[in-house]
């Protein structure tokens, strides 16, 4: 459970964290992006009745940009790992963060290119291990980047 929660402006909030907290599950239908100021967040994902952990954030990450840009239930659940303080963006303050520091976006658009990049290498990893068929992958590939 939280232990501390602090309004910063209206569309901001900082939030601590203990260990194994949840701070969303997956498929919560809430849009907030959250940056992490100090400790760390795991990201977990449902697979077939089996939990993996997908991603690992520490200071200066940000997460929960898929439901906040896509305006779905959130991808995967996301737990922190000792004691964590995040900055909590709500869906104006975003847009509100982005006018007064454009670089933020920049440093967003850098952060989102490098996990596509790390994604498809692991796809080209797998392929490449398990020497799979190549026309499947092709197609898999064109379905990630939403064409038929």
């Amino acid at each position: 459970m939280s232990v501390k929660r602090e309004d910063r402006f209206k569309h901001e909030i900082i939030e601590e964290f203990e260990d194994g907290d949840c701070i969303f599950d997956e498929g919560d239908t809430g849009r907030d992006l959250y940056i992490v100021q100090s400790g760390s967040v795991k990201i977990l994902k449902n697979t077939s009745g089996n939990v993996m952990e997908i991603a690992e954030f520490n200071k200066g990450d940000f997460f929960g940009d898929i439901a906040l840009l896509q305006s779905i239930p959130r991808y995967a659940g996301a737990y922190a790992l000792g004691r964590t303080r995040l900055l909590i963006l709500k869906p104006a303050g975003f847009l509100l963060k982005i006018r007064r520091d454009p670089t933020f976006a920049f440093e967003m658009l850098q952060q989102m290119s490098l996990r596509v990049k790390v994604s498809n290498d692991r796809l080209l990893e797998l392929v490449q291990k398990f020497n799979l068929p190549k026309d499947e992958v092709q197609k898999l590939i064109l379905a990630m980047m939403g064409k038929p």
